[in-house]
């Protein structure tokens, strides 16, 4: 695009329905309603479509093959049964356990538990004592064991460093144990993907025609010549049954394949004293495992420690109940989600022995669903497909009435029917060819293979972006990204390296930077900070017997205990000297996370860390050099809030530390402390440090190629503004020009709106300063009010409500929680913007490609049908017989989809506006093309076939020799058009054709194999396909004729095409269209102004 201006985008294109908007916020956007019962059946929401909805585009498809056309859609009824095997499943654990307590009530002066007489090697207790005790909650039961450091004992698992975790050990407890592991449902084989192949119902028409003619011609001409016909009409239908399942088969696995990855989540578990990452699957009993928000619970197990512990048990009891679990109620369901705090637990059971893995292990993996273009390509296919049956049923009825009124001949010019001298046998022979030939028009004509390109270029599309670190969890994502026209992105290690490092910090006026200078603290000052710094942190410090160190937490957390290492901190001496009385984990939305510890002397001190301004505006009082407490006076405050000011126009992220002195009896006890409300008010002020993010050096140019795509990109984060502006500044999201009050907004002004003015406002943000999650929710419903298609990156469990609501969720691999991650529609594997923008550039690319397609097979199936039908009305006789017709299908059909959907994307699509989503799959452009071609080859081949004699001067030849050669000209010219259309249809809009196509091997290998099995067929398999063998010359009259489709392409490139779609320019010339047409034009105006 000249000057490299961003291409400017209709909004009309992106205007949505009703139907994508809440339930609870239906207002109508745009004026359009596609809910009522004239509304498109062929037209869904891309997420969450009501099921009736569902039902309704399968009702309205045209289908040959049920099987093979809905595999990859929603099974209705099986998701219903999945639903009753939960509820089944959940009873099952409920009433066992209330079971247990009714028949503990009856026998309480029973307390003996017997060990099993054999227990495993090397362990205190048995698989079937831990996985009933954990299964059934039975408390008394884990007291009897020694309670959770008995059972640790038991199991020889050391609570302060875990299991041993060598090979030897993780090998004797899955043996012992069994392994964190569910029997998965095999996919279907290939067999079962051949069978479903054989169900397409012309197939099995051309099969039992291929049979009768086999019998037929056996009876007529003997077993020597009789056999052709019936057995190469076989033969193709097996070829084509064959190529179909080789297809389908191979994007099954690739489907199994992402499925696997999809399940299996990353844990933390510590062993040897090291905590480490580990798969879901390698847990074992015995392993301790670190739980925080928004995490899965990877395994049955107990709690060991934990702060405001609050699980999510809806996955498995079936109740939205968010319960605390502490030492009294210890008992943890693999499968759920930690609502809020954090913890360590102990693994008791796992695998089969979880109802977790009991439940996976009876439900099936397949995760089929339809998307927005598979069922606007069904709809696309059902209209082909009538018009197609139309043209087939013509041929049948014109045929037959020729055959039977003595107008047809054969190729000696003998008349092929005469009442009461043709034999019965020769009558039906001549039947069922005629049917064979119209059943295979509706082959050609109905293309059963359409819908199922786009699984075929989502398959491609998945397994390629798995390789750019994207993994897609729904299928519809992967268009829709194409069509996205914002993308909302956080800051931290989504735009920045993530590596975050204390640059700047000052504590009592003092600089401590070099840390050298924490000398000049008193020994006070120094021990409430490394007392703030270790305590009130998630993350952990790992110190080795070699003297090595290693941190783990968030990058956040890792940067400040990095710099309480610097300045000497030893992080368990640090631990042990107080002791944790109470936590208030850090979240969004407040910005600071709390701590109360108890020391040795019985002093009690609340630690506060968070948001500079924000923890500074807690504080009345500040501590000076010399640990003295000094008053917090307005001119101070100034003094520090310049301080934070001028650190944040350096792009540093501002924490302060902060404390307060509490007396013991001001401490609720161990029971009422689980809804204590850490005081944070009168607070002292220690310390504030700048951190240090840098950009990640590639998203300034991923964020100007988004922009020179008409994409535009927002930056949502939680720090303050200044720091926030520096950022975007950096990354190329603002320049200087857009650095207004309007381009840059917080959270809490954004928040204070009405409905209307966030509209009003939310096109012009670039970025908001101090958001919290219900920010960026409130953002997203306003974008996508206005007609934008958001994409929105997340990566904590506050997010979730925004992943779910935006067109496209994004959320983060390595920071990302388990909850963020189930509410997205793909998971950015690497954390990086640059992937995002892959993302993109594929979601473009399946759209591209499945127009690609389209043409080339509208092309195929307008010039087949026409030649064969003007042919057939004209002379009774067709050119293209069903052997021929059927190797036009699989071209055009599997080996097409092949070739053009799987292109890989190119730069190109990032110079074009946004793909948008209610734009007319079958385009001006692409009419254009479709017409040319078709026009060219209906024309040459309809000469050859009614002057093909004269012009190859073949009139000296006897008319059943010339009349073959004829055919078998044309047939071989057409075969040859459709390759070099191929090569046309990759590139519909540029002038070079070939520019990449050395780098696509798929497509080159599918054009040699279509060539070379062409030559085949003409030199060596004429018995079976009805042709003679071409001399050089008639091959240069073929490659000649099918070469002339390129130059007219690239003249034809050159004709302009009308604005207006054609649909439009059909529904104009009807009265009753005109209102709505006009409506429509209003509402592309409203939206223009909008967006």
């Amino acid at each position: 695009m000249a000057g490299g201006q961003a291409p400017e985008a209709s909004p009309g294109r992106y205007q949505r329905r009703r139907d994508e908007i809440d339930d609870d916020d239906c207002a109508d956007v745009l004026g359009i309603d596609v809910r009522g019962p004239d509304a498109d059946p062929f037209d869904i929401p891309a997420k969450r479509a009501p099921v009736e909805r569902l039902r309704r585009w399968r009702q309205a498809a045209l289908v040959l093959n049920a099987s093979r056309r809905f595999r990859y859609t929603l099974d209705l009824k099986k998701e219903e049964e999945k639903e009753q095997i939960r509820r089944k499943i959940r009873a099952h654990a409920q009433v066992i356990r209330a079971a247990l307590l009714f028949k503990e009530a009856g026998e309480k002066q029973n307390h003996d538990t017997e060990l099993p007489e054999i227990l495993p090697r090397g362990f205190g207790i048995g698989e079937e004592q831990l996985t009933v005790m954990t299964r059934d909650h039975n408390y008394s039961a884990l007291q009897e064991y020694g309670g959770v450091k008995g059972l640790a004992n038991l199991l020889k698992t050391n609570l302060e460093k875990g299991i041993h975790g060598d090979e030897a050990d993780l090998s004797c407890r899955a043996n012992a144990f069994g392994p964190n592991r569910y029997p998965r449902k095999k996919g279907r084989s290939f067999w079962v993907f051949l069978w479903e192949a054989c169900q397409d119902v012309t197939l099995v028409i051309l099969i039992i025609a291929a049979v009768i003619s086999l019998v037929l011609g056996i009876a007529t001409e003997g077993i020597k010549e009789g056999w052709y016909d019936g057995t190469s009409i076989a033969f193709a239908v097996f070829l084509v049954i064959v190529v179909t399942a080789v297809s389908d088969y191979k994007q099954s696995l690739q489907f199994q394949h992402l499925n696997e990855e999809k399940q299996n989540i990353q844990v933390e578990v510590i062993r040897g004293g090291r905590w480490i990452q580990v798969s879901i699957f390698d847990i074992v009993v015995g392993d301790i495992v670190a739980l925080k928000i928004g995490d899965q619970v990877p395994a049955d197990g107990v709690v060991i420690s934990g702060h405001s512990l609050a699980i999510d048990e809806s996955s498995m009891t079936g109740e939205s109940k968010i319960v605390m679990k502490d030492q009294k109620s210890p008992f943890l369901m693999a499968g759920c989600k930690v609502a809020d705090g954090f913890g360590t637990m102990l693994v008791t059971a796992v695998g089969l022995n979880t109802e977790w893995g009991l439940l996976m292990a009876s439900i099936s993996e397949d995760n089929n669903e339809e998307t927005p273009l598979q069922v606007r390509l069904n709809g696309v296919a059902t209209f082909i497909g009538i018009v197609g049956l139309s043209a087939a049923a013509m041929v049948l009825v014109v045929l037959f009435a020729r055959y039977f009124t003595g107008h047809t001949t054969n190729s000696d010019g003998s008349v092929q029917f005469v009442k009461r001298h043709t034999s019965v046998k020769s009558a039906i022979f001549g039947s069922i060819k005629i049917l064979t030939v119209a059943v295979t028009i509706v082959v050609v004509a109905v293309p059963e293979g359409l819908p199922l390109a786009v699984t075929l270029t989502l398959a491609y599309s998945m397994r390629k972006m798995m390789a750019d670190k994207a993994l897609v969890r729904r299928l519809s994502a992967c268009e829709t990204m194409g069509s996205a026209t914002t993308i909302c992105s956080d800051k931290t290690g989504t735009l920045t390296l993530s590596q975050m490092t204390v640059v700047q910090s000052i504590v009592g006026e003092v600089k401590l930077q070099p840390a050298g200078n924490v000398d000049k603290l008193s020994p006070t000052v120094v021990s409430l900070l490394l007392e703030g710094i270790a305590q009130n942190t998630s993350g952990s410090v790992f110190e080795a017997q070699d003297g090595s160190v290693e941190v783990t937490g968030s990058p956040t957390e890792k940067a400040i205990l990095s710099w309480g290492l610097d300045l000497r901190m030893k992080f368990a001496e640090e631990r042990s000297r107080s002791s944790i009385i109470h936590v208030s984990p850090f979240n969004s939305e407040k910005k600071r996370a709390g701590v109360a510890v108890v020391a040795r002397d019985s002093d009690v001190h609340v630690h506060w860390k968070g948001a500079a301004e924000i923890v500074l505006s807690l504080c009345t009082s500040w501590l000076d050099v010399d640990g003295s407490p000094h008053e917090m006076t307005p001119d101070k405050a100034n003094q520090l809030k310049k301080l934070i000011e001028d650190m944040a126009e350096q792009s540093l992220r501002c924490i302060a530390f902060a404390y307060r002195n509490l007396d013991l009896k001001d401490v609720p006890s161990e029971e009422q402390r689980i809804n204590w409300q850490l005081p944070d008010n009168e607070l002292t002020l220690i310390g504030i440090i700048g951190m240090k993010d840098p950009c990640r050096p590639e998203v300034r140019d991923a964020v100007e190629l988004c922009k020179k795509a008409g994409v535009k990109v927002r930056m949502v984060t939680g720090d303050n503004l200044k720091t926030a502006k520096a950022i975007a500044l950096e990354c190329g999201i603002l320049d200087d020009s857009e650095a207004s009050a309007q381009a840059i907004i917080e959270g809490r002004v954004f928040r204070a709106y009405d409905d209307t003015e966030r509209e009003n406002v939310a096109d012009k943000i670039s970025v908001m300063a101090r958001s919290s999650p219900n920010d960026k929710l409130l953002l997203v419903k306003a974008l996508k009010k206005i007609g934008h298609v958001v994409a929105v990156t997340g990566d904590g469990t506050n997010d979730a409500p925004a992943l779910h609501e935006a067109d496209i969720g994004l959320s983060m691999g390595i920071q990302g929680t388990e909850v963020a991650k189930e509410s997205s529609d793909i998971i950015i594997l690497d954390d990086n913007f640059s992937s995002v923008v892959k993302v993109v550039r594929w979601g473009r690319s399946v759209y591209a490609n499945i127009q690609k397609f389209i043409q080339f097979q509208l092309t195929v199936n307008v010039a087949a049908l026409v030649i064969n039908i003007v042919a057939a009305v004209s002379s009774g006789n067709v050119p293209l017989n069903a052997v021929q017709l059927l190797w036009v299908n699989l071209i055009m059909d599997t080996l097409g989809a092949l070739a053009l959907a799987t292109e890989p994307p190119t730069d190109q699509l990032m110079r074009r506006p946004p793909v948008g989503r209610r734009e007319p799959l079958v385009t001006n452009i692409m009419w254009r093309n479709l017409f040319i071609q078709a026009v060219f080859q209906v024309v040459v081949l309809l000469t050859l076939n009614f002057r093909g004699r004269d012009l190859l001067h073949l009139t000296h030849d006897t008319l059943d020799h010339s009349s073959k050669v004829k055919n078998t000209l044309i047939f071989n010219t057409f075969v040859l058009c459709q390759v070099f259309n191929e090569v046309n249809s990759r590139k519909p809009e540029e002038l070079n054709i070939f520019a990449g196509v050395s780098r696509n091997h798929l497509f080159l290998a599918v054009v040699s194999i279509t060539v070379v099995m062409q030559v085949i067929i003409i030199e060596f398999l004429g018995k079976f396909t009805s042709t003679v063998r071409l001399n050089w010359k008639l091959w240069l009259v073929s490659i000649v004729i099918a070469f002339l489709s390129w130059p007219l392409a690239f003249v034809g490139k050159f004709i302009p095409v009308p604005r207006t779609q054609l649909k439009d320019l059909i529904l104009r010339c009807w009265p009753k269209s005109g209102e709505s047409a006009a409506q429509q034009t209003q509402d592309d105006r409203i939206a223009e102004s909008r967006v």
